[in-house]
């Protein structure tokens, strides 16, 4: 059987305008299927003579390959088309904003601290660290607290089971401990400046068994009290915003420093809120003193050539008079609620404008 070129033109013509794959494939099988037409042909080659068979043979492998050839093409076209239309329907538009979701932010605790020591940097104060877990004789000893002390009982403190070095373990009650490993691997002249979490047993509105502190140590020649004040009443004027603060200083006892005082800023109370810087009525903030002369001398410094004086606050405290938070336990409680009330922007900025280093002028004449 032969097939005419009119025939394949036909053929080609056909597959050309096929618009579906299901009508391309009907079209192979009726040419290339097991009984199409070109298959048949190629068979029948079989009952012709040596010559004729051998130049139609010629003329239908032509063919066949010229029709196969056209016939993956347009199953190409046609499956690529096929394609862009489900990707017409079914796109996903990837433009759209993506959902909501909550942002971080900063605690109060950990604003408070970088407001302390971008402050206090700025005067040239120099960030050291302690240990959490400490023996007693960098938490009590060697700061002159004496053995029968109430800090050092059960009931205020958490004491280890094991020891180090024939030493009672525990988690250290102030960061007073790392004043006492500082000076003992520095020497004067000194501006340092503490903070980190320390640990007492008690619970209440105003205590809870871990909280936070800072504290401020300075040693350089004719360092005096007045130079103390000064340092307090210039940081709490700027870390309170304030134009004017009056500070009263009431004699006290701390083991670790002679003289010692009591801090009280001047407030008023109004509707059961404490307003800072107006003088009606005063507030305990802090504890400071000249630091003691055996403390100087448990940590290698002659208290004969050198004196100094130190300072310690409350985090949590000063961070709940600034941002009006009443209750401490609250700090604690990992409720977001609160923390997206009270927290900060981690981008947000300290907004501390840089601290003359002038207070500090006099000191060392």
């Amino acid at each position: 059987m032969s097939i005419s070129n009119q025939t394949v033109q036909e053929y080609l013509s056909t597959i050309q305008a096929a618009s579906q794959l299901d009508d391309l494939e009907k079209i192979r099988i009726e040419l290339l299927g097991k009984n199409g037409i070109l298959t048949n042909a190629l068979k029948n080659l079989k009952d012709l003579a040596n010559d004729e068979r051998k130049s139609q043979g010629e003329h239908l492998n032509i063919i066949k390959n010229e029709l196969s050839t056209t016939l993956q093409r347009r199953l190409e076209w046609l499956k690529n088309e096929e394609l862009e239309r489900n990707l017409q329907s079914q796109w996903v538009d990837t433009t759209l904003n993506h959902r909501n979701q909550p942002h971080g932010k900063l605690h109060p605790i950990h604003q408070t601290m970088d407001e302390v020591l971008s402050y206090f940097h700025n005067l040239g104060f120099e960030s050291v660290e302690g240990p959490h877990i400490e023996d007693d004789y960098y938490n009590f000893t060697a700061l002159n607290i004496p053995e029968i002390h109430p800090a050092r009982q059960l009931m205020d403190t958490f004491y280890f089971p094991e020891k180090r070095d024939s030493r009672d373990i525990l988690l250290r009650t102030h960061t007073s401990n790392v004043q006492i490993r500082a000076l003992s691997q520095m020497k004067p002249p000194l501006r340092l400046v503490a903070t980190g979490r320390v640990f007492r047993s008690d619970y209440d509105v105003t205590h809870t068994p871990t909280f936070h502190q800072m504290e401020c140590i300075v040693i350089e020649p004719n360092t005096s009290m007045a130079h103390l004040k000064g340092c307090l009443k210039a940081f709490l004027q700027h870390f309170f915003s304030l134009d004017d603060v009056a500070l009263r200083f009431r004699p006290s006892f701390f083991p670790f420093t002679e003289p010692s005082a009591e801090v009280d800023i001047s407030c008023s109370r109004k509707d059961g809120k404490i307003i800072l810087g107006q003088k009606d009525d005063w507030l305990e903030i802090l504890g400071c003193g000249m630091i003691h002369p055996n403390v100087l001398a448990n940590c290698g410094i002659d208290p004969s050539m050198h004196q100094g004086f130190a300072f310690g606050m409350g985090i949590e405290r000063i961070a709940m008079l600034k941002y009006g938070i009443s209750d401490l336990r609250s700090f604690y409680e990992s409720d977001l609620r609160w923390l997206h009330h009270y927290g900060f922007q981690l981008l947000e900025a300290a907004n501390l404008e840089p601290t003359p280093k002038s207070l500090f002028e006099g000191m060392q004449s």
